[in-house]
């Protein structure tokens, strides 16, 4: 799949992706770069569903990370 992005910086998600992940006009995004690569990750409403998605434990020491992340 792919998009194109506007002169304003705007893409627009493809419909499959959109439908699959139940992703809606209100919904969140995070972006991130990873080895030279960009990922895009839907955010969860719910941030304590969201944490425990993860799954890889932890999350004390994930989420201290990840707001380090944010003020950086």
């Amino acid at each position: 799949m792919r998009s194109t992005i506007s002169s304003r910086g705007q893409t627009v998600i493809p419909a499959d992706i959109r439908n699959r992940f139940k992703l809606g006009p209100a919904d969140r995004l995070d972006w991130f770069e990873e080895n030279g690569q960009i990922r895009v990750v839907p955010v969860q409403a719910d941030p304590i569903a969201a944490l425990r998605a993860r799954g890889k434990g932890d999350a004390t020491v994930r989420l201290i990370a990840d707001h380090q992340a944010d003020r950086d």
